[in-house]
């Protein structure tokens, strides 16, 4: 039997399964390894590169946590070596199979890191009969030693945004490498300081600030600061479907207003707010009626001037798009709405980071997404903690290759 476990677990030599003891009553299978008589280890430290092999000096008992037996809890159990070298300093000398974390093996590290990616933490907890604590540090210790070896020396194109870490004014900006469609670096806050806080995070991986070329973000006078006064060598993107959103809300003013005064608008917020292909059957009978010429409403005046802003993004070139932006803000300001003006206004005042998309096409489509994805897990664990937040959002989003910290991962 020894020799089955001996194989399944792949254990090898010095170390061997010297006994099982398994306790139906308790669910669980206790594992016993011993290392053979006059076995030598190696200290693999980086102050002792001299690949020397010593013998035990003594040993120290210790635990690990294992992979469920079936239903049954499975610890191993083992003697572990300390050695002392030639300079006199005494090294525990860990086994093969110890994780990253006192307490685990590397195969049970690698299980709970997979099942924290699909759900909660806290009912991974449950499942696994470890405690959030436990978990929340594990995944630390796995997301920075993870990001200590990313390589930012390629990135040249980000996207920024802030999303909620918890309620109020809470916020998390998220800094996305949209190349290779992952986060690469979370920060507090979302004022111009987390520009600054990114460099820094930039520096530290190997990267540039002046290597950092389009910058996709929304129009947050705190952006744009942080933007132009530390990654000079950037031009300023602005995400298309922030605009399109200031100009939503200008729509879903219009109506507002309107609806004071007339009842064909109740009930009608998203027949005129969600594009034509996301209409329901009720929704399009809805448009189609408010849109009928003798109705002459605003709403509706409102919404073709939104429609239209959006078809601007199928110009064939800059000049093109320039034109008809161009006319669209003459009909836009001359509409006689004044929610509209303001947004046409809006738009304006950052006009050369509107006709950027034409260069650059990027957008934070690609962050709307990834937050998705976050507030998602946000609210399935009924909120994280701000720190365990930002691990999450690694975890989730980050694509970190978890097998160079350990090898039982599952890569991303």
């Amino acid at each position: 039997m020894e020799d089955l476990f001996q194989t399944a677990l792949g254990i090898t030599a010095p170390w061997y399964i010297e006994s099982l003891k398994f306790n139906a009553e308790q669910s669980r299978l206790d594992i016993f390894i011993n290392f053979q008589r006059g076995a030598t280890f190696k200290d693999n430290e980086k102050d002792d590169p001299s690949g020397k092999k010593y013998k035990a000096y003594d040993t120290v008992k210790k635990q690990w946590r294992h992979m469920n037996f079936f239903q049954h809890e499975c610890y191993l159990h083992a003697r572990v070596p300390r050695i002392k070298r030639d300079d006199g300093k005494v090294r525990l000398i860990p086994p093969p199979w110890s994780g990253k974390l006192s307490g685990f093996t590397l195969l049970f590290e690698a299980f709970l890191i997979q099942m924290c990616r699909s759900m909660p933490v806290h009912h991974v907890s449950k499942l696994t009969n470890a405690s959030d604590y436990r978990l929340w540090t594990l995944l630390e210790l796995y997301v920075n030693a993870a990001r200590f070896d990313e390589d930012y020396s390629g990135l040249q194109t980000i996207g920024m945004d802030e999303t909620s870490a918890a309620r109020g004014h809470d916020y998390i900006t998220l800094f996305v490498d949209l190349e290779e469609k992952k986060t690469v670096f979370v920060t507090d806050g979302k004022d111009s300081e987390t520009v600054r806080e990114f460099i820094d995070d930039l520096q530290e991986h190997n990267g540039k600030p002046e290597q950092i070329k389009q910058v996709s973000c929304d129009m947050s006078p705190a952006f744009i600061k942080g933007v132009r006064e530390e990654l000079t060598e950037a031009e300023i993107t602005f995400d298309k479907f922030h605009i399109i959103k200031i100009i939503n809300e200008a729509v879903d003013s219009v109506r507002r207003e309107e609806a004071k005064t007339n009842p064909l608008l109740a009930g009608a917020r998203y027949a005129l707010l969600k594009n034509e292909n996301n209409l329901t059957v009720k929704q399009k009978a809805i448009r189609e009626n408010l849109s009928l010429p003798s109705l002459n409403l605003k709403s509706v005046r409102a919404l073709q001037i939104r429609e239209t802003f959006q078809q601007l993004y199928t110009a064939t070139s800059k000049e093109d798009f320039e034109s008809k932006l161009t006319k669209w803000y003459f009909w836009a300001t001359h509409s006689r709405l004044k929610p509209i003006i303001k947004a046409a206004k809006t738009i304006k005042r950052h006009w050369d980071g509107v006709l950027n998309w034409k260069d650059s096409q990027i957008n934070n489509g690609l962050l709307e997404g990834l937050n998705s994805v976050i507030q998602a897990a946000k609210r399935k664990a009924r909120g994280y903690k701000k720190p365990h937040f930002k691990i999450m959002v690694y975890l989730l989003t980050g694509k970190l290759n978890f097998t160079r910290v350990n090898e039982s991962c599952l890569p991303t």
